[in-house]
């Protein structure tokens, strides 16, 4: 009597993993993107020049009206006078009206937050100024 040895068809269709859903997913997201892509508003900004390719900067306009100081403990200075977030949208609403081409300058300190930093220009955005200057102290 002879033994028969049955061996697995190598060509079983039950173990083979159906990639057509996730390949469907990957393309609707990969279109998702490429849609979405140009509609993003992304802000940017001018790096100073390094030492080795030096470029003249705009200087600094000492007469500006506004001056917003950020100290290494969030604390908001408008001037010589500390001031609250929503006293700070006030302020800068009544200097906007008096002076509506005026550059708003930010002095922030290293130390503090890059949050606070982004409040402070949202606020200025939505107040109407189109420009701000980030001023940083050289070391």
């Amino acid at each position: 009597m002879r033994k028969r040895i049955h061996f697995p068809d190598s060509n079983d269709d039950g173990e083979l993993i159906n990639l057509t859903p996730l390949l469907d997913v990957l393309f609707l997201i990969l279109v998702f993107f490429i849609l979405i892509a140009p509609l993003l508003d992304f802000d940017r900004l001018e790096l100073a020049a390094s030492s080795d390719n030096k470029q003249e900067l705009s200087p600094l306009n000492e007469n500006s009206q506004i001056k917003i100081y950020v100290q290494k403990d969030n604390s908001i200075w408008l001037g010589t006078h500390a001031v609250s977030f929503s006293d700070l949208s006030i302020a800068l609403d009544q200097y906007y009206k008096s002076f509506p081409s005026d550059i708003p300058q930010l002095y922030q300190d290293q130390n503090a937050s890059f949050g606070t930093y982004q409040k402070i220009k949202n606020l200025i955005e939505s107040i109407g100024f189109e420009q701000l200057d980030v001023v940083l102290k050289t070391e």
